[in-house]
């Protein structure tokens, strides 16, 4: 089980070339990859998405390429007419509406951003693509690893967790049969106060207390609770991605204390039950970070 956060570089050199890569992702409810690159190498986006959706299957995915080259006889410049246009046009707005000199000449037009551009020759294209996508697998791998090691502290507080909700469970079923001999007791009082006298119809009482402890009765929800996070640790142990399983079943997890809590008006069993939904909560933050 892996986070869906984490960081991954490489650089790697050839022939003249450099290409830098790093990898970083955070939460999202699907896949969403999302790659910033030189222009000239915009033609190997699709590799690179292509190759990233078979290693990673959740989050957000921001990719950064830097490339550099020493190699003269394999780049050409290339010079955007259309930005250093925009960039002219803006200067004469700023020139002639704050009345600042537009000094800019034509060494300053190709330092700026965009504006020249070095580009491989189409010959060198499959070296290039061999490059990038060894850079990318390279620093996919590092991202991948402080996912897994993340997901596993991760999972090692969600565990300890599921047994906090396990033991508060236990003693819930435990305190059930004493709630159920306090009523009992309580409503005698009560009715041989009322009657004084009058002996206490013994057959009349074991049928309010059958019905109370129907009402009352959590065997089910305690059952289901168990359950429930045996399905989470299978899920977990499955190795494969579950971070939408695992969510569904935190609120079914929820659903049952909250059954627990509406049929029982005993305050410890009460106190017990807003103990595990704060758990509950607890991993439910935790998990909307698994992949």
């Amino acid at each position: 089980m892996k986070s869906m956060t984490g960081f991954g570089k490489s650089e790697l050199s050839s022939e003249g070339r450099k290409i830098r890569v790093e990898v970083k992702s955070v939460n999202h409810r699907y896949l969403d990859v999302n790659i910033r690159m030189p222009r000239f190498l915009l033609f190997l986006e699709d590799d690179v998405r292509r190759y990233l959706k078979t290693v990673i299957n959740r989050g957000r995915i921001d990719v950064f390429v830097n490339f550099s080259s020493e190699r003269e006889d394999a780049k050409t410049v290339a010079v955007d007419m259309s930005v250093i246009n925009g960039y002219l046009n803006a200067a004469r707005r700023v020139e002639a509406e704050l009345g600042v000199e537009n000094d800019l000449k034509s060494a300053d037009l190709l330092r700026l951003p965009d504006a020249v551009t070095f580009e491989e020759n189409e010959a060198d294209e499959n070296a290039l693509r061999s490059l990038l996508i060894e850079a990318v697998q390279t620093a996919a791998a590092q991202l991948i690893s402080a996912r897994e090691a993340e997901g596993a502290q991760l999972l090692a507080d969600v565990n300890g967790r599921l047994k906090d909700i396990l033991r508060f469970s236990e003693e819930i079923a435990q305190k059930e049969d004493i709630v159920l001999e306090e009523y009992r007791i309580k409503l005698k009082q009560r009715i041989e106060s009322l009657m004084e006298s009058v002996p206490v119809d013994e057959t009349r009482l074991a049928q309010e207390i059958a019905i109370y402890a129907d009402k009352c009765n959590v065997t089910e929800e305690i059952v289901r609770i168990k359950s429930h996070v045996d399905q989470f640790t299978c899920a977990v142990e499955s190795g494969l991605p579950q971070g939408r399983n695992l969510d569904f079943i935190v609120q079914e997890l929820n659903r049952e204390f909250n059954t627990i809590g509406s049929k029982s008006g005993d305050a410890v069993i009460t106190k017990m039950v807003i103990a595990g939904k704060v758990e509950i909560e607890k991993i439910r933050e935790q998990i909307q970070n698994l992949e």
